[in-house]
């Protein structure tokens, strides 16, 4: 069975897994479940049509679930999905998607959400995402795997974060963020390659290298997109991260690729 606090509420239709903890005054809606050995702090509320894996840990006043803050939502069947090994810390809000977005916000696996922390409608978040104190994402956003956010960041809806990009806190994206840069302002500008993450992450020396190499192609000279990707390929050494960054900049989404650099 469950461990279920007395005074939590929680919906008979909820599926429940039997190790899962629910603290104190903590709300559970029909249409939800939630997987093995998570733990529900005191006062969250879990409604809506939201699916939670496994071994996520989820703070005090945390809310997930809850209708999109879209104006063209009526009441549409849409959801929440959530993998395993996740963090929300207190006052993380997480709302579904609306029927003309995806119709899901999805969280991966392992990802770190910290206090106040908002993530929209319609949003998507890879594996190992982290996001501090106050960053907050309008609907549509995609972040990818292992990018971090500063706190106090805010990005505009429909904008993608590319993988292991860092953006500084108190910033404002309103352009896609390119994979494995470093970004801080308002509006965000690139400070090359995220040495410090990456090298954490265990990419080698020559990977960044050619990662400083192509940052200095596509953002630091004057040639036009084409121009500089067709000198990426000619001159730096190939390796997939380079290829990643060049993909990235060709299926950029249609608020365009954040080129402006320090």
């Amino acid at each position: 069975m469950a461990e279920i606090h007395p005074s939590a509420v929680v919906a008979p239709e909820a599926r429940i897994a039997d190790d899962t903890v629910i603290r104190a005054g903590t709300v559970i809606g029909p249409e939800v479940c939630i997987g093995a050995g998570c733990i529900i702090g005191p006062h969250a509320v879990i409604d809506g049509r939201t699916t939670i894996g496994a071994r996520n840990q989820i703070g005090p006043f945390v809310s997930i679930g809850g209708p999109p803050q879209d104006f063209s939502y009526a009441g549409e069947d849409t959801e929440v999905s959530i993998g395993d090994d996740n963090t929300f810390r207190e006052h993380v809000t997480i709302h579904r998607g609306t029927a003309r977005g995806r119709g899901k916000t999805r969280i991966g696996h392992h990802c770190y959400l910290m206090v106040a922390t908002h993530v929209a409608h319609d949003c998507l978040l890879g594996d190992h995402v982290i996001m501090a104190n106050g960053a907050t994402l309008g609907g549509h956003v995609q972040i990818d795997d292992h990018a971090s956010l500063g706190g106090l960041v805010a990005i505009h809806q429909f904008v993608r974060v590319g993988v292991h990009a860092f953006l500084g806190g108190m910033s404002g994206l309103r352009m896609d963020m390119p994979p494995y840069m470093l970004g801080a302002g308002a509006p965000a500008r690139l400070y090359g390659p995220n040495t410090v993450g990456l090298k954490r992450y265990g990419l080698s020396s020559e990977t960044i290298l050619a990662l400083k190499r192509a940052y200095k192609i596509i953002f630091r000279s004057t040639l036009n997109l084409e121009e500089a990707l067709e000198k990426v390929s000619q001159e730096v050494e190939p390796c997939p991260e380079v290829k990643i960054l060049a993909q990235f900049m060709i299926d950029h989404s249609k608020r365009g690729v954040t080129r402006q650099a320090s």
